[in-house]
């Protein structure tokens, strides 16, 4: 019997002797919304947003700063993977778990609530405390914090195909951890009644009834020793089958039925978890709740502690405040019949009064009752007015003048309403207690200040303390309610999901978290509000509800008078109730919207979820309503309204119809009551006009716009002449600005808070650029629209109050050897090997001696460098430390110098010293190392202990780092001088023992001769030429000598002045050379460059108007030379380059050429590089050409001599924005003040100067603005033709965009959407036929068609639940060769896209910045960038590189000579391109005679292309370009998949992983010598990659899960890695093997020479990735 069972038993026998009661739901924790829960979003795999921990928590013996709670009933300190990994598993699983009922759960469809919170409520802690002290007595323990998970009313997963589980098959349970600075516990509770479900199917079932009992227990995960190893850690299981989950209930290890309790974690020394004991049962029943652990561990209530034991009696407890849902009465009254009545079970105090004890985060007026219990289908039912209510259940208080708190039949208010008063006080609350007299008294010792919670405000707000408690008050220039505020005037974005059920007549509709926006216009009140993908008849129905989006119209109202709009009391987090009542017909719908706060870019976010019925509306009806005012009244956290709308149904047969609904809301929220200037808001009234509401058929679009004006009762607006512009909104302000109303029709505009401009224009401000930003320490600014926010940097974290960032504990992960210890530093960390071991801290070694250090051994080279093994007389000697390592100031025993060094014993720049002088303070800060110290010490670092290699030139720098004006080569001892960049200045150079060159006499140019012998020269890493190359020899004047010889080849031959080498001059080496003075003179440059011109006609004449040069007659060029057709004429130096500024027009004076010449200007070098790209030197025909003035200077007004378009630039030639003028318009004067750039132009600004000259990169999108600056509603990819509508953001707006040729779409209609709702599909079809034909039930063997959600064939297939499995295409047939019946399934690919989620951003490329290495990856519809920093994976600087709707991206390559990336797309079946620069759009270059591209490769040497297509099973190649394809092999082919070139040796590798015969197979790039490289041992061989270092070939196998090496001869085969997941693709870099592995779903990397995982990156959207390959700035060796 295992520990479970045999704990279930005893306690069973236990259970026989005494009856026990079980807890009751009323005895859980606190848990809902009102008691500061978050709640879990809804679904069948979700996972809650990081809960930070204010102190770590200690489970097993590892701390952890942070959790999250999933859907599947688990807790986890780390993120989880995805719920197939792990939910169909047993314990002990992969990553740390608390897990109270692991099993496969669902709450899609609004079914069920999960919960949770991190807390410090004392009434938490205190029954913690108590539960802990009676289950372990000898335990110290003091609950410092705790965590509360609640799953209520959850149900099973089923499969669409099942009939659905009764309504009443939910479960409920809780696990809550109690911690301190050294222990956790955990409790988990079952209530009666709680768990009616026991287990659940798994998703693979295929129809086979079997079903595997929840989980129950902890397991510690996996853990990591030597920083890259891991292994399985401990775990603890309570449950094992069916019986022993229903134990969990029915019996419990505290003597309570369904209460369990474990120690789960120490700081200092566990093994494993540690059950509580089984304590004597009490004499008499246990009371209905818990409430009487409220006591606190505070002094001020020590005189609660006597009723520790008391069994209270319930008829003796008052009930507690269900506010706010009253009935007409005026007064609180309890709560709605039906409801769970909890008691209360605080004692009474020695005068009759009760005391209070509330909870303990900040106080915001009267705290709600504790959560209700509501049942899987609650009744939803108020009390009828006038019933009899129990009157002692509540206190009494008295609203003044206040009108009766109207019920919205919905539900409670308390189910998802905000903490309203969580705080640490005694209230003493009379029978009759006015909120108006201060009869509420709080205790303020432990009242809550700012010091402690002000992290609980906005960044944008400051926190004050009162005399109870403390608020939160935005700062001037943004409103809310303190804790949210928003920058005053701003426009607001509102996003959100809406879900649930709602029947139109008789047909009920399911909406699953579709998408919500609204875009509200707070200067003048408008409201727009968009539902997508609203299915028929649904969409026609909910035109009437314009309450779903009146809600953003109240929060953000044009604010009248004296009047605030909803937002700035509600703040972000609040529950609305809304119930609407149409009539005739009685339908109701139930509306109830959820406010979550602030995302990162400051945009509410507010989900939905509506049930009920509405009316039927004929498709095609219109719905007009008219105006309206409705009168909110305000209560403590609470507001509520009840209206009549009316509004007419416009339809073809019936005409229009008047019909109407009541509405009835409720808004609870939290509030602030500890300001003494807290003023109540009784009534205000809003005006809503301009209604419209509109369903889009075609885009299944529903929309609601609504203007709102808020102003209090009873002022009415004047008539609108005399109504301010602000008011009526006839103002002209920007949307970003608020109009401030004057006296009369005057007003002003202001830019918004974060915006700036005349408040008619308003442009965002960038506060991180601007240095505004609050940003403290080690973190960074992001700017966002309006605002900033501020974000860590990497190794550090926000702490406790969110706003400051703290160090991350790297340590507290163990990444260090176990013989090692680990030191945390700022930002970072470091391992040290503890005494006795050596190493590198990661790994550890146990010696008898520890190695020498580099000071050492740098010692000994010099001291047994003399025969008797002593230091030669003279040399310099380091010393060294105790410990081996360099002394920081080292001195030369024998000439007196000393100086500083640093780690490494390189000599610090500007620290030496002479004898006798004063030494310089070696602990004083380093200055930088200039250009000289880094060139010398990158040579000087080359070999293994850090200095230079024999024979290696070390340059020469002063004591300031600068170079020494003569350099010397010790080894060779030649001398040459050189400028300030250390660069040889020419003709310097001079051999051993030659007199040195005065290196400070002028620098003659170099001449061409030279610069040909410098690129030559300079090719290798040390500056001389590379073996064999031919180096040209030049005389003392740096002219070509006349005879050249090839120094490794012998031949000779004669040169002319050029160095181009005379025709017939070459001899063989050994032969006499041939006279290279003879008669015959060589031409000369500028007879060469004018017999090009000239012979380019067919009769050997120039080309009519085509410039010919003039040359004298010893061949140079003349120094003026004229254009014959033109008349313009010009200066020239001797290569017959243009002078600047010598050109003059027909008929004008000449310049005489003989006058010194000036620097080019940075116009005249612009000019300069337009108008020499044609071969006779001038500019392209239609290139635009800078005008210059006299000086050089861009003339202020610039034109295009082709377009005729005009513009004004600045001094640096850029355009000034909204300057441009058409042909024949007026020109601007350029002199006028410039405006600002608009964010178009700043964008256009931004692709326009990417390349060198300040003009767009070829193919970049550039966005087109009009002449004010603004987006052009239609924009278009000038290169690709296609064109797409855009907002005034410049965001495209889905569905508009349109390939070249077709006609564009009108930018003013609306956007279509995809319509949700699809005809069945052909697997769906199929798979019903087949369990038709089985009877409704498939056998385990009997193969059932496996589906995707979207309908589509699964990729692979399987019959029933064996491993017989096989691949399918598209249309479901087999693919031919994958038949597998082992346990690991073929490698399939969905050869069909998923869905296009919108809206679409443009597929434009978007490379990361600042990397010189990054991972390309394939995920699907896009390519993924991962940077690399040295070997690992920057997952923080991980990026979308390209984004491609509807494609399957599988093969993909980089060519890094264009640096473009190459990939083919399955879903397409295309090849494309696309560079990697900012803007740059894909390039489709195959585009027929393709099924199923995998594989691809590019040749950078021979600018080829090869890929597999593994459905005709082909080898094919082509151009770059896409041009000269053809097939290189089409035979003995099964299901090739990766492919490689080796472009060093022509060399093509390819897999085939035939189920049959898998196998590596080459040959030659042109097809030649085909041969198998491998075919045994081998699996799945999906990835294969070239090590080039080795110069082996690579590959993984997803069979036999090995990464194994071989030489290219076949020899040499080694395994890397024995224990892989699935690999798909595979790269190789520095030592490294990085994969895509579609186990993880992550890219993992592997070390070549540790044989170990050594770092993993999983992207946050997770699907399978495909191919991967590497990005460079440069080529890698091998690679070309």
């Amino acid at each position: 019997m295992d520990r479970g069972a045999m704990l279930a038993a005893c306690v069973l026998l236990c259970c026989s002797c005494t009856a026990v009661t079980a807890i009751q739901r009323a005895d859980m924790f606190p848990y809902g919304t009102s008691n500061g829960d978050s709640v879990l979003g809804e679904g069948d795999d979700e996972t809650s947003k990081v809960l930070s921990l204010p102190k770590p928590l200690y489970f097993y013996n590892s701390p952890f700063s942070q959790l999250y709670v999933a859907t599947n009933g688990i807790i986890s300190a780390h993120d989880l993977p995805m719920e197939k990994q792990y939910v169909d598993d047993g314990l002990p699983t992969d990553f740390p778990v608390v897990a109270p009922f692991l099993a496969d759960i669902d709450t899609s469809g609004g079914r069920g609530q999960i919960y949770y919170r991190a807390t410090e409520t004392p009434s938490v802690l205190n029954r913690i405390t108590q539960e802990v002290q009676q289950g372990f007595p000898d335990a110290k323990f003091t609950p410092t914090h705790a965590v509360v998970a609640t799953w209520e009313n959850v149900p099973a997963y089923e499969e669409q195909t099942r009939p659905p589980s009764p309504p009443n098959k939910v479960n409920t349970f809780q696990a809550v951890i109690g911690y301190d600075e050294a222990d956790s516990y955990v409790l988990f509770l079952y209530p009666e009644g709680g768990l009616n479900f026991f287990g659940t199917r798994p998703k693979e079932s295929y129809n086979v009834e079997i079903e595997l009992p929840a989980r129950v227990g902890f397991s510690r995960g996996e853990i990591v020793y030597f920083f890259i190893s891991r292994t399985e850690g401990p775990y603890y299981s309570l449950t094992t089958d069916e019986q022993s989950v229903k134990n969990l209930y029915q019996v419990g290890n505290t003597g309570v039925p369904g209460l369990w309790l474990f120690h789960t974690g120490n700081r200092y020394s566990f093994d494993n978890i540690v059950p509580a004991s089984i304590r004597g049962l009490p004499v008499t029943p246990p009371p209905a709740g818990y409430d009487s652990y409220m006591e606190t561990t505070t002094p001020e209530y020590d005189e609660f502690e006597d009723y520790e034991e008391n069994p209270f009696d319930p008829k003796t407890q008052e009930g507690e405040d269900d506010y706010p849902l009253t009935g007409k009465n005026p007064e609180f009254q309890p709560a709605p019949a039906g409801g769970d009545q909890s008691i209360s079970l605080l004692p009474r105090s020695s005068d009759g009064s009760d005391n209070i004890l509330l909870t303990s985060e900040p106080g915001y007026g009267l705290e709600p009752a504790d959560r209700h219990y509501t049942p899987p289908n609650p009744a939803q039912t108020v009390p009828e007015e006038g019933a009899q209510q129990p009157q002692e259940q509540q206190p009494h208080v008295s609203l003044k003048n206040k009108p009766p708190l109207e019920v919205v039949n919905v539900h409670s208010p308390h189910r998802n309403a905000p903490p309203l008063s969580p705080g640490v006080h005694v209230v003493s609350v009379d029978e009759e207690v006015n909120l108006d007299t201060g009869v509420i008294q709080y205790t303020t010792e432990n009242k809550e200040t700012c010091a402690r919670f002000q992290q609980q405000c906005s960044q944008n707000a400051f926190c004050s303390d009162y005399a109870t408690g403390f608020c939160c008050h935005c700062r001037p220039g943004f409103y809310g309610n303190g804790r949210q505020c928003l920058p005053d005037g701003a426009p607001q974005r509102v996003s959100g999901k809406v879900s649930g059920t709602v029947s139109v007549g008789s047909t009920p509709v399911s909406l699953n978290n579709i998408d919500l926006h609204a875009y509200i216009v707070v200067g003048d009140g408008r409201a727009y509000t968009a539902i997508s993908e609203v299915p028929e008849p649904l969409g026609w129905a909910l035109m009437p509800v314009a309450p779903i989006g009146e809600l953003f119209g109240w929060l953000f109202a044009l604010e009248l008078f004296d009047s605030q709009a909803g937002f700035k009391i509600t703040g972000a987090e609040f529950t609305r109730h809304a119930e609407v009542v149409f009539h005739p017909g009685n339908q109701r719908l139930s509306i109830i919207q959820t406010g979550r706060g602030l995302d990162d870019h400051n945009h509410l976010t507010v989900d939905t979820v509506v049930s009920g019925s509405v009316p039927f509306l004929p498709p095609g009806a219109e719905v007009n309503m008219d105006p309206f005012k409705e009168t909110y009244q305000y209560y403590p956290s609470v507001a509520t309204s009840t209206s009549v709308r009316e509004y007419s149904v416009v339809t073809a047969d019936r005409g229009s119809e008047s019909v109407s609904f009541q509405l009835k809301q409720n808004i609870t929220y939290r509030d602030c009551r500890h300001s003494n200037q807290a003023t109540s808001i009784e009534t205000l009234q809003i005006l809503m006009d301009r209604v419209f509401v509109m369903y889009v058929k075609e885009e299944r679009i529903l929309r609601y716009a609504i203007t709102n004006k808020i102003s209090p009762v009873g002022v009415d607006p004047p008539g609108p002449e005399l109504f301010n512009p602000c008011y009526a909104g006839t103002h002209d302000c920007d949307t970003t600005a608020q109009c401030i109303p004057s006296e009369g029709q005057a007003f002003q505009c202001q830019c918004a808070t974060g915006y700036t401009g005349d408040g008619h224009n308003c442009y965002d401000m960038d506060e991180c650029a601007e240095g505004l930003s609050t940003c403290g320490d080690h973190s960074e600014c992001v700017n966002l629209a309006g605002s900033y926010r501020c974000q860590c940097q990497s190794g550090y974290e926000f702490g406790y109050d969110e706003r400051t960032c703290v160090d991350i504990n790297e340590c507290s992960s163990s990444p260090c050897h176990i013989s090692a210890r680990c030191i945390n530093e700022e930002g970072s960390f470091q391992c040290q090997c503890q005494p006795g071991f050596y190493g590198n801290g990661f790994y550890c070694s146990q010696q008898e001696e520890r190695p020498k250090t580099h000071c050492e051994h740098h010692r000994d080279r010099v001291t047994t460098t003399s025969p008797d093994g002593y230091p030669i007389v003279g040399a310099y000697v380091p010393q060294c430390d105790a410990e081996g390592q360099y002394i920081p100031q080292q001195c030369h025993g024998s000439t007196g110098y000393c100086w500083c060094v640093d780690n490494r014993g390189e000599e610090r720049a500007g620290t030496r010293t002479s004898p006798g002088a004063e030494r310089i303070d070696c602990n004083r800060p380093e200055r930088p190392k200039t250009h000289c110290e880094h060139h010398r010490d990158r040579v000087t670092t080359t070999s293994p202990d850090g200095y230079p290699i024999v024979g290696a030139y070390v340059p020469q720098c002063d004591a300031e780092g600068q170079y020494l004006p003569q350099q010397c080569h010790g080894s060779t001892g030649y001398c040459w001088c050189v400028d300030s960049r250390g660069e040889e200045r020419a003709g310097t150079r001079t051999p051993p023992g030659a007199e040195s060159i005065n290196c400070d006499r002028p620098e003659r140019p170099k001449t061409h001769c030279e610069h040909h012998r410098d690129r030559v020269t300079t090719t290798s890493p040390d500056g001389y030429p590379i073996v064999g190359a031919y180096v040209p020899q030049c005389d003392a004047e740096g002219q070509y000598l006349p005879v050249q010889c090839h120094g490794s080849t012998g031949y000779c031959w004669c040169v002319d002045n050029r160095g181009e080498e005379r025709a017939g001059t070459r001899t063989p080496p050994g032969e006499e050379s041939i006279n290279c003075d003879r008669p015959e003179r060589p031409k000369t440059h500028c007879e060469h460059h004018r017999d090009r011109v000239t012979t380019t006609s067919p009769d050997g004449y120039p080309i009519a108007g085509a410039y010919v040069p003039q040359c004298d007659a010893e061949g140079q060029y003349l120094p003026q030379q004229c254009h014959g057709s033109t008349g313009y004429c010009w200066c020239v130096d001797s290569r017959g380059e243009e002078r600047a500024g010598t050109r003059t027009p027909p008929g004008a004076e000449s310049i005489n050429c003989d006058r010194p010449e000036r620097p080019k200007t940075h116009c005249e070098h612009h000019r300069d590089r337009v108008t020499t790209t044609s071969p006779d030197g001038y500019p392209i025909a239609g290139a635009y050409v800078p005008q210059c003035d006299a000086e050089g200077q861009y003339l202020p007004q610039q034109c295009h001599d082709s377009t005729g378009y005009c513009w004004c630039v600045d001094s640096r030639g850029e355009e000034r924005a909204g300057t441009r003028t058409p042909p024949g318009a007026e020109s601007i004067n350029c002199d006028r003040p410039e405006r600002p750039k608009t964010h178009c132009e700043h964008h256009r600004d931004r692709v326009t100067t990417t390349s060198p000259d300040g003009y767009p990169i070829a193919g970049a999108y550039v966005p087109q603005c009009d002449a004010e600056g603004q987006y052009l509603p239609q924009q278009c990819h000038g290169s690709t033709g296609y064109c797409w509508c855009v907002d005034s953001r410049g965001e495209e707006r889905a569905g508009t965009r349109t390939p070249p040729g077709a006609e564009s779409i009108n930018c003013d209609r609306p956007v279509p959407v995809t319509p949700t709702q699809r005809p069945e599909s052909m697997c769906e079809r199929w798979r019903a036929s087949l369990i038709e034909h089985y009877g409704g039930k498939p056998g385990p063997q009997q193969y059932v068609p496996q589906c995707e959600p979207d309908g589509e064939f699964s990729p692979v297939q399987c019959y029933g639940e064996t491993t017989y499995c096989w691949c399918v295409d598209q249309n479901g047939h087999m693919v031919p060769g994958t038949k597998s019946s082992d346990a690991v399934k073929p490698a399939c690919i969905s050869s069909v896209a998923p869905p296009t989620v919108r809206p679409l951003p443009r597929p434009d490329v978007t490379p990361p910045t600042n990397t010189d290495v990054t991972l390309l990856y394939a995920q699907g519809q896009k390519i993924g960038a991962l940077p690399l920093n040295g070997t690992r994976l920057d997952g923080s600087r991980a990026k979308t590189l390209l984004t491609l709707h509807g494609s399957i991206v599988v093969g993909i390559a980089y060519d890094c000579k264009e640096n473009k990336v190459y990939w083919t797309d399955l879903s397409a079946r295309t090849i494309n391109r696309a560079s990697v620069v900012s803007g740059a759009e894909a390039e489709i270059l195959i585009n027929t005679n393709l099924v199923s591209p995998e594989g691809l490769a590019v040749d950078v040497k021979r600018r080829l292309m090869f890929w597999v297509d593994s459905s005709p099973d082909v080898i094919e190649r082509a151009n770059l370009d896409g041009s000269g394809r053809r097939t290189l092999f089409d035979t003995d082919l099964v299901n090739p998949r990766a492919i490689i070139v080796v472009s060093s040796t022509g060399t093509l590798y390819w897999t085939d992983w035939n189920r049959e015969a898998p196998k590596i197979e080459s040959s030659s790039v042109d097809g030649q010598n085909r041969q198998v490289v491998v075919s045994d041992g081998i699996g799945l061989p999906n990835a294969l990659t070239y090590d080039s270092s080795s110069g082996q070939i690579c590959w993984a196998d997803a069979g036999t899960k090995r990464l194994e090496c071989m030489s290219l001869d076949g020899s040499g085969r080694r395994v890397i890695h024995t224990n892989l997941n699935y690999p798909f693709s595979m790269i190789y870099y520095r030592n490294h093997f990085y994969y895509t592995d579609w186990r993880r779903d992550g890219v993992i990397a592997v070390g070549k020479d540790s044989s170990q995982f050594t770092d993993e990156y999983l992207p946050e959207q997770r699907s399978h990735l495909y191919g991967i390959t590497i990005a460079t700035t440069h080529c890698l060796p091998g690679s070309h």
